[in-house]
């Protein structure tokens, strides 16, 4: 029996979204890809790893004011011309049928105003005293990752039928940094696909080198205020005492929120749905009878 399994929900269905074609539809026409992707990888999830409470979590923001205003060029790249984000209309209109379906189901969909699904992942997470596993493609996540308790990544990057289970020593062997260490690795290097640009000239063996050897960003920093020049690669000094600034603003962006309220919910795993008749209608009216079929299958017999 496993312990408690984060969904990080935006991730999973926009796997699936373009995972599965747009052909795949309900009776009326509509694309319901996203919708029988997700299905089928919680019940895939669920049959497989057989968790003993089950999150499904959601983006209530998902560019937060908070991260914005500490680095304006978060996420930047994907606000669309009328502000908002830019995902495909085609998956934007499945989302509230996703969270119906789940709801249906009764399984946990927890958002919190104001915060992304990584910050309900870290605060739940961080909360656990027994073990934790967080099913994303996001590398951000892997900031959470610990041996003791143990938390770790479920990263789907080459699907959710080859899951590569991410802990400390894995973070160790692909970074070549302390395995709960991936937070301020990250802000030095930068992430271009969250608008995160990095100590300019720090790349990715540098970053490693700075951390291993200070062993955190405050290390790099009191290293800094200190007047130390050793253990620093070459170059590399100047260009972080440049970057202070930055490196400021970007904790507060790159690290996962760990204290933030939450509603209240049941987190276990339903082994019959909440509202069957809901999900009977659902079922019919979106076309989604074998992968609900499938779920219900798993979420019953796991």
């Amino acid at each position: 029996m496993g312990g408690l399994m984060l969904l990080d929900t935006p991730s999973l269905y926009f796997r699936a979204f373009f995972g599965v074609p747009e052909t795949v539809t309900a009776p009326d026409g509509t694309p319901v890809n996203a919708v029988r992707g997700l299905l089928d990888m919680i019940a895939r999830l669920v049959r497989e790893r057989s968790p003993h409470s089950l999150v499904a979590c959601m983006d209530a923001d998902w560019r937060p004011a908070f991260r914005v205003e500490a680095l304006p060029s978060y996420k930047a790249h994907r606000v669309a011309p009328d502000g908002g984000d830019q995902t495909p209309d085609a998956l934007a209109a499945q989302v509230p049928v996703i969270e119906e379906v789940l709801d249906a189901f009764g399984i946990a969909r927890i958002g919190a105003d104001g915060y992304e699904a990584d910050d309900v992942i870290g605060t739940l997470a961080t909360a656990q005293d027994g073990g934790v596993d967080i099913v994303t493609g996001d590398r951000d996540l892997f900031q959470l990752v610990r041996d003791d308790q143990p938390v770790r990544v479920l990263y789907t990057a080459r699907g959710i039928k080859a899951l590569t289970i991410v802990d400390e020593a894995e973070v160790t062997a692909k970074y070549g940094i302390p395995g709960r260490a991936y937070a301020d690795f990250a802000t030095l290097r930068g992430d271009p696909s969250d608008g995160l640009p990095g100590v300019p000239g720090v790349g990715d063996k540098t970053a490693a080198a700075l951390i291993t050897r200070f062993g955190s960003l405050e290390g790099v920093e009191e290293a800094l205020d200190a007047g130390e020049t050793a253990g620093f690669p070459a170059g590399s000094r100047l260009k972080l005492e440049k970057a202070r600034d930055y490196l400021a603003s970007a904790r507060t962006v790159v690290r996962v929120a760990t204290r933030i309220p939450l509603p209240a919910f049941e987190a276990g795993v339903p082994r019959k749905p909440r509202d069957p008749e809901r999900l009977v209608a659902l079922t019919d009216h979106w076309g989604l009878g074998s992968p609900v079929d499938r779920l219900l299958a798993a979420l019953r017999d796991g």
